[in-house]
């Protein structure tokens, strides 16, 4: 996760991952909400169904879309 970006994009990896660029700072959780809404919009399922399994305070996460 890249915050403080210019633009808002997924981009997938070589390896599979995703590299997900975010406007919001990383200060009181706003890039991890931004994340989890620009998450919900690509992959068409409501907020309440993805959770941050680890990295909460990290750059690199694990991310859980039920």
């Amino acid at each position: 996760m890249k915050a403080n970006a210019k633009q808002q994009r997924i981009v997938t990896d070589s390896d599979g991952s995703l590299i997900v660029s975010l406007q919001s700072p990383p200060v009181e959780g706003k890039a991890n909400r931004e994340l989890i809404q620009l998450l919900s919009q690509k992959y068409q399922v409501s907020k309440s169904q993805i959770s941050i399994l680890s990295g909460l305070t990290a750059r690199h996460k694990w991310i859980e879309i039920s």
